[in-house]
């Protein structure tokens, strides 16, 4: 059986792996079978080696050149890393040692974005792809970025490979569960349960029972009502909302770790009359097939059965009907639970062929358990892009100290990151901000290292400011937009030398945007991901510059903290000239004087305890999401997905500023579309004081009448203003000052809002806190 519902990227056969920077990859590998191995970003080292069946080491495998002993994938095996864990397991399974292996090594020195190189397997083995890297320290740009591994099967055995995972640790039990049946299984307290979708689109549907009191003949199960009630949400995620409960209120299992994101926790497993009622009767079903896999535990009949319908894509539209559509989940796709006390579970491998269910086409799902003293972290997938390899949750590297403060996590752009922390809370850590000083982990932002004789003109090219302008030393504020003038992203542009810069904006596509656009153009630069080499620590408040002299120390030749002014940067150590190298600008996110301390995450700690210890005179507090989402509207700081997204340009978002289109002659990405925006403006984001203490969201209609002229991007009651806010963006004939509207509320008719437009923003127009 071969069923092929990968990505649409990929041609039918074609496997592709992803070797992070500083990591590396084990992929099985058939005779005749085409690899190409990928730069994706260019000037990244990389080391292959294989080996035959057996697990010796065999260059020839792959016709390769040997250049010599494999001491970067070394590094890595012995680093302790996630990358090396998984590594290292894949090894131990195939009995491999590498011993002195020697590699074959490509790119590296000036090796362009997307270079590749192509080999073809002589026989059965694996192959071993090491991507290695060096720490990089905040002043230099030597980062280590993606290679990418494709594999063109020359006798596709999908199932063999890239749909089935490898494990995720030693397996207790491992086992398929064929199209169309279930399987009833037993685990224990502790253990884990991981459901695989092998081809994609399928849904699998899991039932437990409290087997000790199975055991005393009481059936006390997976109940949807009591889960959703008690989590306040459809189904359950990976974090603080992940059990399932019984009709007792009692918890049998917990999400851990999730790559699809979309199940169902509403409707029943399919019946026997769904099938009758559509015309269809005798179909196989899953509540019977749960009825005869659990027929042997004792377990009573059931004509239908509730179930968490895992990869099930339905939702509640806006006439309240329940709606399905085929699944989100691709080929490999899995979940994992730890059960919560000793149980008898049951999976399908869900039979539904008559509608969108399972894409049409019924598959097999696969069942593995693992001990309860494995340890697996708590992860969403996370995808760069519609089209990349789903990477799993990071922890950034100041999770240890905040960890220890707050539970309260939640996921932004492939991180965990705190929302509020104990015994404070937002409010309190709004006050912390604005009267003292807190900490903000904002390690998730997305830097790109720009270097390469063209750098310059590159980004010139690509952002709205003029780049040419910028100094060494400085940072700039800018946009970064469509050929239609709607915005990409935001970002700041950091210049570090004469052809070196590094980029930081929000969204993980802007580097791919970058490249492209260098690759077009035919410039002579690199773009270069370094996000996972430079975490980020925000310092603000106005003790803010008082703590960070107590800590930051700088050379002679830069420039002191003491010094340093709003939109620039320093390069500095943390105590002295021994202490760790970190990289200090003034800028920020909250409106107030702050400071952003960049690392390499081996150092995180250091910086985090330093910069706490010398804040304890000032009361410093760490801060979290919902503070700083306090602290950014009162400021009329944007966000993307709020305040704009590639339909808003510029102005319509409130950042016109950045758009000196009489100043900046040069033609850049989207400058024909701004030209005419600006000279026939249609939206205008404006500031509202909303008239009672209602909290104006996201999303709402704001309205003259019966008239809607435009949306509130986002809201908060302001603690230092003492009212409700919220930024909106209007109709330009009704945005000026003073003008009166209504917020609409409920389906927008039904409940209104009295507010008035305002001057923008809110809290310290004027921008004196940021330059004192």
């Amino acid at each position: 059986m071969l069923i092929d519902r990968r990505v649409p990227n990929l041609p039918s056969g074609v496997e592709r792996y992803r070797v992070p920077g500083g990591g590396a990859a084990v992929v099985p590998i058939s005779a005749g079978d085409r690899i190409t191995v990928i730069d994706v970003e260019g000037r990244q080292p990389c080391e292959v080696l294989a080996t035959d069946a057996s697990g010796r080491v065999d260059p020839g495998l792959i016709g390769g050149k040997v250049c010599g002993i494999a001491d970067g994938l070394r590094a890595i095996l012995a680093s302790g890393s996630d990358s090396a864990r998984v590594v290292l397991g894949g090894l131990r399974r195939r009995n491999i040692d590498l011993g002195e292996a020697k590699a074959v090594r490509l790119f590296g020195g000036d090796s362009t974005a997307g270079a590749q190189e192509e080999f073809t397997a002589q026989g059965l083995g694996v192959l071993i792809v090491a991507a290695p890297g060096e720490a990089m320290t905040p002043e230099a740009q030597d980062t280590a970025t993606e290679i990418e591994v494709r594999i063109a099967r020359a006798s596709p055995r999908s199932e063999e490979f890239a749909l089935l995972p490898d494990p995720l640790a030693d397996a207790r039990l491992d086992f398929e569960v064929p199209r169309s049946s279930a399987r009833a299984y037993e685990v224990k307290e502790g253990d884990y349960i991981q459901i695989v979708d092998l081809f994609g689109r399928q849904c699998s549907d899991f039932h437990c029972l409290n087997a000790r009191a199975l055991q005393e003949g009481i059936e006390r199960d997976l109940d949807n009502t009591v889960t959703r009630t008690l989590l306040g949400r459809g189904y359950p995620g990976p974090g603080l909302f992940a059990k399932v409960f019984d009709q007792d209120f009692q918890p049998l299992v917990e999400l851990v770790q999730d790559t699809c994101g979309r199940h169902d926790n509403f409707a029943l497993a399919c019946t026997a009359k769904y099938y009758e009622d559509m015309g269809y009767p005798g179909h196989a079903n899953c509540s019977d097939n749960f009825s005869d896999a659990l027929a042997p535990y004792g377990v009573k009949r059931r004509r239908g059965w509730a179930a968490l319908n895992l990869f099930y894509n339905t939702g509640i539209d806006h006439n309240n009907v329940l709606y399905l559509d085929e699944p989100w989940s691709r080929p490999g796709d899995f979940v994992l639970f730890r059960a919560l006390t000793d149980l008898v579970c049951v999976s399908s491998a869900c039979p539904d062929d008559i509608d969108a269910a399972n894409g049409w086409n019924p598959t097999p799902v696969h069942i593995r358990t693992y001990p309860a003293k494995e340890r697996f972290s708590r992860a969403v997938a996370f995808r760069r892009t519609p089209d990349a390899e789903a990477q799993m949750t990071k922890e950034t590297a100041f999770h240890p100290r905040l960890s220890a403060l707050t539970r309260n996590f939640t996921e932004y752009r492939g991180y965990w990151l705190p929302s509020r922390f104990n015994n404070e809370g937002p409010i309190g850590e709004y006050w912390a901000c604005r009267e003292r000083a807190v900490m903000i982990d904002l390690s998730p932002l997305r830097k790109f290292e720009v270097t390469g004789p063209d750098a310059e003109t590159l980004l010139q090219r690509a952002v709205t400011r003029d780049v040419r302008k910028l100094s060494e030393g400085q940072v700039v504020y800018s946009a970064m937009c469509h050929e239609t003038g709607g915005m990409l992203d935001d970002c700041t542009v950091f210049r570090l030398g004469k052809d070196n810069f590094r980029f930081i904006g929000g969204d993980e596509a802007s580097g791919l945007v970058l490249r492209e656009l260098g690759q077009k153009l035919g410039l002579r630069a690199w773009v270069r991901s370094s996000t996972d080499q430079l975490h980020n620590l925000s310092v603000q408040g106005p003790n803010s510059r008082e703590i960070l002299k107590q800590v930051v120390w700088t050379p002679p030749a830069q420039t002191s903290i003491s010094e340093l002014q709003w939109f620039r940067f320093t390069i500095g150590r943390i105590g002295d000239f021994n202490g760790v190298p970190v990289v200090v600008s003034r800028t920020g996110y909250t409106g107030e004087l702050g400071y952003e301390v960049f690392c390499h995450p081996k150092d995180a700690s250091t910086v985090f305890d330093a910069i706490a210890e010398a804040g304890k005179p000032h009361d410093i507090a760490p801060c979290g999401l919902e503070a700083l989402d306090m602290l950014r509207i009162e400021a009329g700081l944007i966000f993307y997905g709020y305040e704009f997204c590639d339909q808003t340009d510029p102005f319509e978002a409130g950042i016109g500023f950045t758009v000196p289109l009489k100043t900046k002659t040069e033609d850049f990405v989207g400058r024909e579309a701004l030209l005419k925006r600006r000279d026939h403006p249609q939206r205008q984001l404006v500031g509202l004081d909303i008239a009672d203490n209602e909290a104006a969201a996201h999303g709402d209609g704001v309205f003259i009448g019966r008239n809607q002229i435009g949306v509130v991007t986002s809201g908060t009651r302001s603690p230092i203003l003492k009212k409700t806010i919220a930024l909106a963006r209007l109709d330009v004939t009704h945005a000026g000052p003073g003008a009166e509207v209504e917020v609409g509320k409920l389906d927008g008719k039904m409940k209104r809002i009295p507010a008035k437009v305002v001057r923008f923003p809110h809290y310290d127009p004027e921008k004196t806190r940021v330059r004192s």
